[in-house]
């Protein structure tokens, strides 16, 4: 069905941010391989043709007609210009929640179907069982709607922090408020199938977000986690040490550190580590490279890395924004000047960088 989204939550009186220091400090930043601002501005900035227009332009004529979001709930936090969902519990996202993000998570949730196969989960589930599932950190909630639609008879719940999902979904779906790293509301041996996507830099503890999973699924149940590395690689040496894609990964790293919640559970194995502290059985991986763009030889991993690279694209600054001016104190037009140039790295077709992804899957034993 037709399900993406149509406008932005607007608040009513956005609450103003503060401008708190850096959590990391210009030394730390550069004993930890962060180059400064500085570095950036300096260097004479690739040319902008018609802006981000035309790739917003371009982004929306593949996307379907869109449907209505759920009116607002909440007053935002504001950043630089852009919002972000107001506190829930501990629950901070570093990522925004306005219309021009939310066109951006809605690619992602294509480009994630496209590394699948086309498929929303890879675990073996008995389909014919399949009657209450949960959607943990649902986003836009077009997993949520393309299950339901999919399992017309089963019962599908979508959490998350902020209400940006839409009000138009078919009737076997709802929408729940809920922080993930608080303990879950439902009872125990409630769902039949628990599905955890991208929750990079959102979840404080893996073990105890899989407990949680654990104590929740049914007997004989699925919990499946879809992840990716939060920083590009490359086979051929072309991604290069203080690079623009190099420093991406650093960014992140060090932001994870600083806010305590890592955006490589992927590196850490934290999938599998949490996985079987809580108790699944039958775990199972696929791995697989996302390219940033369309270089990979492979027909399959192009196409991902097209979608990967449209996804990031649509909202480059949205997703660094938070994370630059909160652990480095960068200023917007600072992190504008970095974006451009990854935007200049990864549209080089002599740099042949890509991320990780792993998709795991565990069954609660009968």
């Amino acid at each position: 069905m037709d399900s993406s989204s149509s406008q932005s939550p607007k608040a009513a009186s956005p609450i103003p941010a503060t401008a708190p220091a850096p959590l990391l400090s210009a030394e730390a930043a550069a004993a930890a391989g962060i180059l400064p601002a500085s570095h950036w501005a300096d260097q004479p900035l690739p040319e902008e043709h018609a802006d981000d227009d035309d790739t917003a332009s371009t982004i929306r004529s593949v996307l379907s007609s869109t449907a209505s979001l759920s009116s607002t709930i909440f007053q935002y936090r504001t950043h630089h210009g852009r919002t972000y969902h107001g506190d829930i519990g501990n629950a901070e996202g570093w990522e925004p929640n306005d219309m021009r993000h939310i066109e951006s998570m809605d690619i992602a949730h294509h480009c994630f179907t496209v590394c699948t196969g086309g498929k929303l989960f890879l675990s073996p589930l008995d389909t014919k069982k399949v009657k209450k599932v949960v959607d943990i950190g649902t986003g836009t909630g077009l997993w949520a709607i393309d299950f339901a639609d999919e399992f017309p008879h089963a019962e599908v719940i979508g959490t998350d922090i902020t209400p940006i999902q839409p009000s138009w979904v078919p009737p076997n779906v709802q929408f729940e408020l809920e922080d993930c790293n608080q303990e879950w509301t439902w009872a125990e041996n409630t769902f039949d199938f628990i599905h955890i996507r991208m929750l990079i830099g959102v979840v404080e503890d893996w073990h105890a977000l899989f407990r949680e999973a654990y104590r929740t699924c049914k007997p004989g149940g699925y919990t499946e986690s879809f992840v990716t590395t939060a920083h590009f690689e490359s086979d051929d040496g072309s991604v290069k040490t203080g690079s623009a894609l190099d420093q991406w990964g650093n960014i992140w790293a060090e932001g994870g550190k600083a806010l305590g919640r890592t955006f490589d559970p992927y590196t850490e194995e934290l999938q599998r580590k949490g996985m079987e502290a809580a108790g699944f059985v039958d775990i199972d991986f696929k791995d697989m490279v996302i390219p940033v763009g369309v270089w990979h030889p492979d027909k399959d991993a192009a196409e991902r890395g097209l979608w990967w690279k449209m996804t990031l694209e649509m909202d480059l600054e949205g997703y660094l924004n938070y994370i630059c001016h909160n652990l480095l104190g960068w200023k917007p037009e600072e992190t504008k000047a970095f974006c451009a140039h990854v935007k200049k790295e990864w549209n080089d077709p002599n740099i042949h960088g890509y991320a990780r992804a792993r998709i795991a899957w565990g069954r609660k034993p009968e």
